[in-house]
């Protein structure tokens, strides 16, 4: 985590958005993925394309990448939880900057101020204060529904994008 946040400290990334995206965007991890999906490509698809002419970048936009919507959906669905649930990127980069505030952080210090308050004591006023458990429970199904509802329309290729990587003919 040290050396993370010295690379973001030194490319003046700090309380600026692009803390959000410039670190998630190359990972091995993905890229070990996006290798092994290429290499269980049959060699005949990039061969004939060679035959009939198509150049390098035609091969790629017009054969590759369209036969890649599986593992790049899959990486993409990795990438949105990821991120959405990222709410620590925001505490240690951005949290002088109210403006740069993501969801989950608003919801983390939410969290924080109930149990503090229900420690401190139950009641302010006449109010009865809502037990941390409950706003921890509402914050969850808040949380979980953005990513249910992009779900299904990628559940077909992440299905696909997970089988095709893992075996080999």
């Amino acid at each position: 985590m040290i050396p993370t946040y010295l690379l973001i400290k030194n490319l003046h990334l700090m309380n600026t958005f692009a803390v959000y995206i410039v670190p998630g965007l190359v990972s091995a991890f993905y890229i070990f993925v996006m290798r092994t999906f290429f290499e269980q490509l049959p060699d005949g698809l990039v061969e004939s394309a060679y035959i009939d002419g198509a150049n390098d970048f035609r091969i790629y936009t017009q054969i590759i990448l369209p036969v890649s919507l599986p593992v790049l959906a899959t990486i993409a669905l990795y990438v949105a939880v990821g991120e959405w649930n990222s709410w620590f990127d925001n505490y240690l980069y951005n949290s002088r900057n109210e403006k740069l505030a993501v969801l989950q952080y608003e919801l983390q210090k939410m969290i924080q101020v109930v149990e503090n308050t229900a420690a401190e004591g139950g009641e302010e006023g006449n109010a009865r204060i809502i037990s941390p458990l409950t706003i921890k429970s509402t914050l969850t199904i808040l949380v979980t529904v953005p990513i249910l509802l992009v779900y299904p329309f990628l559940q077909k290729y992440f299905v696909k994008g997970l089988t095709l990587g893992s075996m080999k003919d």
